[in-house]
């Protein structure tokens, strides 16, 4: 099921996302699975609490009120980082109260998945959860079995972890874990593809797309990945192009940050600059 939410939610929740990448992009992956556990954590007791959501995601309540009342609640329970990130939350607007649980959940999930993009793993995290997600497609009865809330929970997450048996990296279990501690209702297999499309949406973080006005020698190659990997503090995969256009020096392009330093560039921007 594809979350949609309507603007003043999806403006808050990408606002939230760009946050969260400055976060991941300054601290090791420790620290990010940490984040991840401790807001799944509050996610998953806000979605079964909706006084507790209603006050937090209320815009008539100063935001001062909100985020004073989230302290109280969560101050001596949860990391700075992760209390900063719910302050964040809570002071964003949301369209309606479960739209902060959303987007907390994705928070979470894009968290972990930046442990596995410290490492460099998020192809592996991304095909595993695909394939799982197949599996469970194929097993229907196997799904309801992981998502049936009447079972207990240690029943379920025991199911999955012997589904699992150690054959996936730590990543992908704890987001398929959190899937099973909280399913919220939603068909488990479809989750597992939104958690791949998600972790493939980040591994675009992690990929440089290079225009150059000639071939890169492999010596090149290397010095500008690792300039790239130093720069952004993650593994970098370049994808490079020709374009003659450029005349000299490259472009760069990591998600929707560009740096240009291309001979071509750097004459449009003395045009720009003369006056007119």
């Amino acid at each position: 099921m594809t979350l949609v939410l309507q603007a003043a939610s999806r403006e808050s929740l990408a606002d939230l996302n760009a946050r969260l990448d400055v976060f991941v992009d300054q601290v090791g992956d420790a620290e990010l699975e940490k984040l991840g556990d401790e807001l799944f954590a509050v996610t998953r007791l806000l979605a079964v609490q909706p006084g507790l959501r209603r006050h937090l995601a209320d815009a008539s309540v100063a935001e001062s009120s909100r985020t004073g009342f989230a302290e109280r609640l969560f101050g001596d329970k949860i990391a700075r980082p992760s209390l900063e990130a719910l302050f964040a939350a809570v002071a964003a607007r949301w369209s309606r109260p479960l739209d902060l649980v959303d987007a907390l959940e994705i928070l979470a999930r894009n968290a972990t998945l930046g442990a596995a993009e410290k490492d460099g793993k998020l192809d592996d995290v991304e095909d595993e959860l695909f394939r799982f997600g197949r599996i469970l497609d194929r097993e229907p009865e196997l799904a309801g079995l992981l998502a049936d809330t009447d079972t207990p929970t240690d029943g379920r997450v025991g199911l999955l972890d012997r589904l699992l048996g150690g054959k996936v990296s730590p990543v992908t279990a704890t987001l398929l874990r959190q899937t099973v501690l909280l399913p919220r209702g939603r068909h488990l297999y479809a989750v597992a593809e939104e958690l791949a499309e998600l972790a493939a949406a980040r591994r675009q973080r992690s990929i440089a797309r290079v225009a150059t006005p000639v071939r890169l020698a492999p010596e090149q190659e290397d010095r500008l990945r690792d300039t790239l990997t130093r720069l952004y503090g993650r593994p970098m995969s370049l994808q490079i192009e020709l374009d003659e256009a450029l005349l000299g020096g490259l472009v760069v392009r990591v998600g929707g940050e560009v740096i240009d330093g291309s001979v071509a560039g750097r004459l449009e921007a003395a045009r720009r600059a003369l006056p007119g």
